[in-house]
């Protein structure tokens, strides 16, 4: 055992001397602001395609109507009968079809990241996690057929999935403040994401040459983890805050980065089940906060429309989108100043807004598209507090050992809620669009 932990250490000592032979030497200051923009980059670029998939899902839905034509950019929505005087205006299948395409694979992903998935290196996870991200907008642009973009969208939830567990398992090697820059990152991604979409069709530009013109947050993401982020240096733990207890290991390395012998990754199944347990009073709530929202967008948003406006269908669902995303990216950039430890109340607000907006789409009572805008805003505040501050209260609350195998556990719950809500927003589609 003694010599098994030697020979790990004498790795990575060699593995640090080589990184450093080849690294310039950077002041703290400088390596805390290469982390931070590192993180806050990762986050944005990982989420990216994710985003641009469920804000045009509307779009990829109608594929087949268009008939393979790209160069319109909102063309007309294909109804899921003959009566044109369905208030709701459905497309014959539910944008949680999408929803599921991006999600599934995610989840499949989430679920054995705890098993096995550290035994990979981190940066070929990397590599696989970009490469999969600029085939999502390739094969969607170029698609002829809604099985096909299907395809395209699955890419896009292996590289968001893939690149969150391995991100979010990459915090335990850096000071906790990375967190709040990582989880900033994921709502910027959400705002620009959506945005992006929603400007650039808006101006004209097709929906094929706005996935194409994308391509470059694949190649961003790769820069930003390889050329942007510093190694983690051999720190003295008498010398720093328990709080700030980095990695010691280097990051690009032939090897999964190891703090020390014992690490997470060396705990036995009891402990495993005994810290996630520990962690159910965090996961629950965002189970909940993620299944309420995602329900509301992917299965009440396309049913959320409004005939007295000049906005069309396809444009009233990417400003659905778009706010959505606003408010996620405000209140996941909010740990700095607002720290939420109860997240049980950020999961019953959040099923309080699917329960009225579910009962608008049935009665229609809302008479106003604008409340609908401040209803969606808000979901994304609360939906944006939820995920920031799980895994901050996470990461303050678990130990160094125990640190990495948490954050990449913990990192199902959202995953778990859109799938769950996705799932029942399928049937729920169906039965309110052939209502009357």
């Amino acid at each position: 055992m003694e010599s098994s932990a030697g020979s790990q250490r004498r790795l990575s000592d060699s593995q640090r001397e080589d990184t450093e032979n080849d690294a310039p030497v950077l002041d703290g200051q400088d390596a805390h602001w290469r982390n931070a923009v590192g993180f806050w980059l990762l986050g944005l670029c990982n989420n990216f395609s994710y985003v641009v998939m469920l804000s045009a899902a509307h779009d990829i839905l109608r594929h087949e109507q268009a008939s393979g034509n790209q160069s319109h950019a909102d063309p007309g929505p294909t109804p899921i009968s003959p009566n044109s005087s369905s208030r709701f205006d459905c497309n014959s299948v539910s944008t949680a079809a999408v929803l599921l395409a991006d999600i599934l694979p995610t989840l499949v992903i989430k679920f054995l990241a705890p098993l096995g998935l550290h035994l990979l290196p981190y940066s070929p996870r990397v590599l696989v996690s970009g490469i999969c991200s600029a085939g999502s907008f390739i094969l969607v642009a170029f698609s002829q057929s809604v099985v096909t973009s299907l395809c395209g969208v699955v890419l896009a939830s292996i590289s968001s999935g893939l690149g969150e567990v391995t991100f979010l398992s990459l915090t335990a090697f850096y000071p906790r403040a990375v967190i709040s820059w990582w989880s900033s990152g994921t709502g910027g991604a959400g705002l620009l994401g959506a945005l992006s979409y929603l400007g650039l069709t808006q101006a004209g530009l097709s929906p094929q040459h706005t996935l194409l013109s994308m391509l470059g947050i694949p190649a961003l993401l790769l820069v930003s983890y390889f050329l942007l982020l510093t190694s983690p240096e051999p720190q003295d733990p008498g010398e720093e805050d328990e709080a700030e207890t980095a990695a010691r290991q280097p990051l690009i390395a032939t090897e999964a980065p190891e703090s020390k012998p014992g690490s997470s990754w060396d705990l036995s199944i009891q402990e495993r089940w005994t810290v996630f347990k520990g962690l159910l009073h965090y996961i629950i709530p965002l189970v909940l906060v993620y299944f309420a929202e995602y329900f509301i967008n992917q299965g009440l948003f396309e049913l959320l429309f409004f005939r007295n406006t000049s906005l069309s269908h396809a444009q009233q669902y990417r400003w659905y989108q778009m706010l959505y995303q606003a408010g996620v990216f405000a209140s996941r950039s909010s740990l700095h100043c607002c720290h939420i430890r109860f997240t049980w109340a950020l999961a019953v607000l959040q099923c309080l807004n699917l329960a009225l907006l579910l009962a608008d789409v049935y009665l229609s009572f809302l008479s106003s598209i604008y409340l609908i805008f401040l209803i969606i805003l808000y979901e994304g505040l609360l939906g944006g507090a939820a995920y920031a501050n799980t895994f901050h209260n996470i990461a303050l609350e678990t130990s160094d050992k125990h640190r990495e195998f948490a954050m990449a556990a913990a990192c199902i719950s959202d995953t778990l809620g859109i799938s769950l809500s996705g799932i029942l927003a399928l049937p729920l589609h169906d039965f309110l669009c052939h209502l009357s």
